[in-house]
């Protein structure tokens, strides 16, 4: 297995927070094709059979363009890149892949730093795990007029990602309580 715990330490609010065991390739000798499909699988359980909730509120998923036949939103949540047809698989991703759910059911009992913002025209709510031990894991919603996709998730690996993270959560917070 991999070395890290079940728990991290939200540097929020100081809490322990009861994470799934990471998923590495390790666990599977190395075997990326069998590894990706252990992956799917947890995303399949997770977001399509039994649907992740959002302050009681059942998320949807971008499901086309199917690629390999496994919807558009695990690609969105395992792979990297700025052009979709091109993303690389991101093992960071894939081994916290198990952290979706409980974050995005739990993130208000964890007392998650989250924020509504614009992005490219879109709106997008985001929540930010933040760890003391190691990398942050943060997780987008895309706000429709009707209801909520889940766009994607990432692990904040670099301290200049964790700064932008940071001025983007200052400045909406700065707008909720503007001063007097």
């Amino acid at each position: 297995m991999c070395s890290y715990g079940k728990q991290g330490r939200c540097n929020m609010c100081d809490n322990l927070i009861d994470l799934p065991e990471l998923i590495c390739l390790e666990d599977y000798g190395g075997n990326y094709s069998t590894y990706i499909n252990a992956i799917y699988d947890i995303f399949f359980n997770d977001f399509v059979r039994d649907k992740t909730r959002f302050r009681g509120e059942v998320l949807k998923l971008k499901k086309h363009p199917i690629v390999n036949n496994r919807e558009y939103t695990f690609y969105h949540m395992t792979h990297k890149g700025d052009i979709e047809n091109e993303r690389q698989p991101d093992l960071r991703r894939c081994e916290r892949l198990p952290w979706a759910k409980p974050i995005i059911e739990k993130c208000d009992k964890f007392n998650l730093k989250m924020w509504t913002q614009k992005r490219k025209g879109k709106n997008r709510f985001c929540i930010w795990l933040e760890l003391e031990d190691e990398p942050d894991y943060f997780i987008v919603l895309d706000i429709r007029k009707n209801y909520k996709l889940i766009w994607t998730a990432f692990v904040i690996e670099y301290n200049h990602q964790k700064r932008k993270k940071e001025k983007e959560y200052q400045k909406w917070l700065k707008k909720q309580n503007p001063p007097n």
